[in-house]
């Protein structure tokens, strides 16, 4: 736990959590009560166990990716295999039978088994034992094996690891990989030496560090990019590769998203999760405009595209069952997608606040300012704002002071 304290960006979470040195530290729990690792709990937790343990031989970034896949972080998880008759346990879903041959055999003995497999439900315990296992693979049989072979193997067994079985999950754990927050922060520190030509809206040339896209959204939700017919004109013009799409930069540096790529989010996020709520894809970008510029990390104090706190996302997340995205940190409500989902569900329900249908005009300020400061002429000028904004997405503004049928 000292180690966990002293590790930055965990003393930071956790203070913003509310939690104390002086108390017992408390799990995230899911929509199902279960408890689980934020990603930041867990890439803590690799880092500690293979610098304290591994030399550093492990990849800590692979024990993240297999965690993710294995047990979606959760250390109270079981799987119980019909054809080995075997229960894995555990964030690294490891089995006691292999706990106690790495103990055994190989001499794995900083946490204590004694047959006791409640012991793989700890975090420390589970990620160690998991690493040993990683770290026996990566030398099967006395050969420097690959990064597929031990990942494929890991799941399969050994003798599964280039078998076509084990494909697929070779193929999940590359993508989940890819979008852990440590390599999404070594995208945007990359060298300005190797950086490709400006994107469109780009000013800076080869000094700007570029944020990926593909970084910040599901390869599902960048394929519906690449499918979307004005998208894939903009990123074709830019210059743009599948894998490797860049977000636009201000002079400042500032990633944001183009107009053509927020309705495009929009669009997306209102037709596969919203389509019988009346909300408009136009509305929504014209909010996006006004409450952060289209700036991905938000502005001021607000995250995100949308603007919306973390705090009020949990809320949707947690009471109101709104669960396409995955919530663990604010840092959640700076990729594109995930913003613009619970921006969505939130217009959505001050539409209906208190059991009224709401005029545009209210939510639109409701949402801005909070429906309990809605003053239509305090808040007049945020409206004004919008309807600026809304005119660059749709030919008129006809009807704004209609029901929110409109939206």
């Amino acid at each position: 736990m000292e180690a966990m304290w002293s590790y930055p960006q965990v003393c930071a979470e956790w203070l913003d959590a509310g939690e104390s040195k002086t108390q017992k530290v408390h799990l995230s729990r899911d929509p199902d009560g279960q408890p689980y690792l934020t990603q930041t709990e867990m890439k803590a937790v690799a880092d500690i166990i293979v610098q304290r343990h591994f030399d550093s031989d492990v990849d800590s970034e692979m024990i993240c990716a297999i965690a993710e896949l294995q047990s979606d972080r959760q250390p109270l998880a079981t799987r119980y295999d019909k054809k080995t008759k075997e229960t894995t346990l555990g964030i690294m879903q490891i089995t006691l039978k292999t706990a106690e041959w790495l103990v055994s055999e190989l001499g794995y003995q900083s946490y204590q088994l004694e047959g006791n497999p409640e012991v793989l439900s700890k975090p420390f315990a589970s990620v160690y034992f998991g690493a040993a296992y990683l770290k026996w693979l990566s030398n099967f049989e006395q050969k420097e094996r690959s990064e597929e072979f031990v990942v494929r193997a890991y799941k399969g067994g050994t003798k599964k690891a280039t078998h076509k079985t084990t494909l697929p999950y070779w193929k999940r754990y590359l993508s989940v990989k890819e979008s852990l927050p440590s390599r999404k922060h070594s995208n945007e520190v990359s060298s300005s030496a190797t950086s490709p030509p400006p994107a469109s809206g780009n000013t800076e040339g080869a000094a700007t560090n570029y944020t990926f896209w593909d970084c910040r959204a599901t390869p599902e939700d960048m394929e519906e990019m690449w499918n979307n017919p004005n998208v894939l004109k903009e990123w074709t013009k830019s210059g743009e590769k599948k894998g490797n799409v860049r977000f636009s930069h201000d002079l400042k540096k500032r990633p944001y998203v183009s107009r053509v790529e927020l309705k495009a989010i929009a669009e997306i996020i209102l037709s596969k999760h919203f389509s019988t709520k009346g909300v408009k894809p136009t509305v929504l970008c014209a909010l996006a405009e006004v409450v952060s510029m289209r700036f991905i990390n938000g502005v001021g104090a607000r995250p995100g595209i949308m603007g919306i706190d973390y705090s009020t996302a949990f809320w949707l997340y947690m009471e109101l069952s709104y669960r396409a995205y995955r919530l663990d940190s604010v840092d959640d409500l700076t990729k594109p997608f995930v913003s613009m989902y619970f921006g969505a569900a939130y217009l959505a329900w001050l539409s209906d606040y208190e059991g009224r249908e709401r005029t545009r005009q209210f939510v639109v300020q409701a949402y801005i300012a909070g429906p309990q400061n809605v003053d239509l002429q305090e808040t007049g000028p945020l409206w004004l704002k919008f309807e600026e904004a809304l005119s660059d997405y749709e030919d008129n503004k006809s009807g704004a002071q209609g029901s929110c049928s409109i939206m």
